[in-house]
């Protein structure tokens, strides 16, 4: 089994013996397109990795939804605020595909950092990778226009426009499914 998990990129700087110990304490889970994993208001008791499939991440404004994230194969999936302070998050993680993840409970994680520094070590870094990520994408999205943002976009992941719906990624992009439109007409 830890063969498997040494294919998967977040678990690549941990060692055989943290794999197995790690290993010990996921479970592997199916869940159909349209699955709500994260839910909005509640505290989160689980920590996902994104084996198979594809989500992403919104929050419910007034009217709409509001995609602020979209995650593939090998990402992690949680609520920032139920894993730092377990606190009920504020966003909803949906699957778009049908999909495979790897489970992990919380409590089970916080115990694995206890007992491995180098488990715990792996954990601040995702931690620290995702915070760098969601500063990106706030700093894009102030200072870059659309027609920019999509074209890094279809640049940093050119399968998603063939996977996700049009209007998560002109919500992801800051824009009407019209504007998004126009801006993809320019590009082919």
């Amino acid at each position: 089994m830890i063969e498997k998990l040494k294919n998967i990129a977040v678990f690549a700087s941990l060692s055989d013996d943290s794999l197995r110990e790690f290993n010990i304490h996921i479970k592997h889970i199916k869940h159909k397109k349209g699955t709500i994993i994260i839910g909005a208001d509640k505290i989160e008791s689980h920590f996902y990795i994104l084996e198979k499939g594809i989500a992403r991440a919104y929050c419910d404004g007034e009217n709409q939804q509001i995609t602020f994230w979209f995650g593939q194969n090998g990402d992690v999936l949680f609520s920032f605020n139920g894993y730092i302070n377990n606190r009920p998050g504020y966003e909803n993680i949906e699957l778009l595909e049908n999909s495979t993840l790897l489970q992990i409970k919380l409590s089970d994680l916080f115990s694995l950092y206890k007992r491995n520094l180098e488990i715990a070590n792996w954990g601040r870094k995702i931690a620290e990778q995702e915070l760098i990520a969601t500063e990106r994408r706030l700093i894009d999205r102030a200072f870059k226009g659309a027609a920019e943002r999509y074209q890094e976009f279809i640049a940093q992941s050119p399968e998603l426009i063939k996977r996700v719906a049009l209007k998560h990624i002109a919500s992801y992009l800051g824009v009407t499914q019209v504007t998004l439109s126009r801006i993809r007409a320019t590009y082919k």
